[in-house]
C-alpha cells in the first residue's frame, strides 16, 4: 500500500468520525470507524465500524448508517477534495468482541491451571 493511500486513508477516517460525532450525537454515540481501506483508483471504500451493544443494537446501527450514507458521502466531499469520492461500504468490525472472547478464553485456561494440583518434579 502506497504511502498516499494510507494517508488518504487515516483523512477519510477521521473525517467520517468527525461528521458522525458532529452531526448525529444521539445516533453514533455507540458507533467507532475503526479502519477504512481506500482502493487505489479512489474509486471505493470499505469502513470498518465497530458497534457497543448487543448483535441486535448493531444491526440497527448499521441499517442506521447505511440509510444515512448518502448525506454522509455529501459532507465528506464538501471537507475533503478528492478526484474521485469513494463510494463507501460499511462492515461491521467484530475484531473487538473477538479479542474480548479470546481474554476470556485464555483467563478461564488461566484458572483452570491454578486450580490443578503441582506435579512433584520427575526426575
Amino acid at each position: 500500500m502506497s504511502n498516499r493511500t494510507v494517508r488518504i486513508n487515516e483523512l477519510v477516517q477521521r473525517e467520517l468520525s468527525e461528521i458522525l460525532r458532529r452531526r448525529y450525537q444521539t445516533e453514533a454515540v455507540s458507533l467507532t470507524i475503526t479502519e477504512v481501506r481506500v482502493a487505489p483508483d479512489l474509486r471505493d471504500a470499505r469502513v470498518f465500524v465497530s458497534i457497543v451493544g448487543s448483535d441486535d443494537e448493531a444491526d440497527d446501527r448499521m441499517r442506521w448508517l447505511r440509510r444515512q450514507a448518502p448525506a454522509i458521502r455529501e459532507e465528506l466531499g464538501r471537507r475533503i477534495v478528492l478526484k474521485y469520492l469513494p463510494k463507501f461500504e460499511y462492515l461491521l468490525d467484530k475484531s473487538a468482541a473477538r479479542s474480548v472472547r479470546i481474554l476470556q478464553l485464555l483467563d478461564e485456561i488461566d484458572q483452570a491451571d491454578s486450580k490443578k494440583p503441582a506435579r512433584p518434579d520427575q526426575t
